[in-house]
């Protein structure tokens, strides 16, 4: 867009980006296909978490899902089955299991993203470079108003205000 040009709506950008994620989960979709062990959206959730948040318990892993215990049991069963998670006794509980992606779960995620990147790579380079350059200045702030969304929602649910620290409740 050239400098005079006025600049989109918000629900124009909305749409824009909308048709742009409709086009990165085909170019997600060709990394994931080359692996012979199909994984689920779900299940590849669960590991992005995992390797997060190493160690994590069901119950844990359940609420950064959004889902239930007895469902990310079962997700995480599957996990388990194909050889990418691991399930350990926790040190602070024995009635707790601690969640871990494995070796094998590792080097999944790292040649997934490998060839994501490779597709993501080669659509990129048919730009422009001053639009690669807008492009990444725009995720970069894309990404900061999405984060700071993120944040407050997480502050509403919690019940504070983001970056909020909890004083003790003060009498007369």
């Amino acid at each position: 867009m050239s400098p005079s040009a006025p600049s989109p709506r918000a629900d124009e950008a909305a749409r824009a980006v909308g048709s742009v994620v409709e086009l990165l989960e085909v170019l997600w979709e060709r990394g994931r296909d080359v692996d012979s062990k199909p994984v689920s959206a779900s299940q590849l959730r669960a590991m992005f978490v995992l390797e997060d948040k190493e160690g994590i318990n069901l119950r844990a892993l359940a609420e950064a899902l959004g889902s239930t215990p007895p469902s990310v049991s079962r997700l995480c069963d599957r996990l388990q089955a194909v050889g990418y998670i691991e399930r350990a006794p926790s040190a602070s509980s024995r009635r707790e299991l601690e969640l871990r992606l494995n070796d094998r779960g590792r080097t999944f995620l790292r040649d997934l993203r490998r060839r994501r990147e490779t597709e993501l790579r080669s659509v990129i380079a048919a730009m422009p470079s001053n639009r690669r350059a807008a492009l990444v200045e725009g995720l970069e702030s894309f990404r900061a108003a999405a984060t700071a969304a993120a944040d407050e929602a997480a502050a509403a649910t919690s019940g504070g205000a983001p970056g909020a620290v909890d004083e003790p409740a003060r009498t007369a």
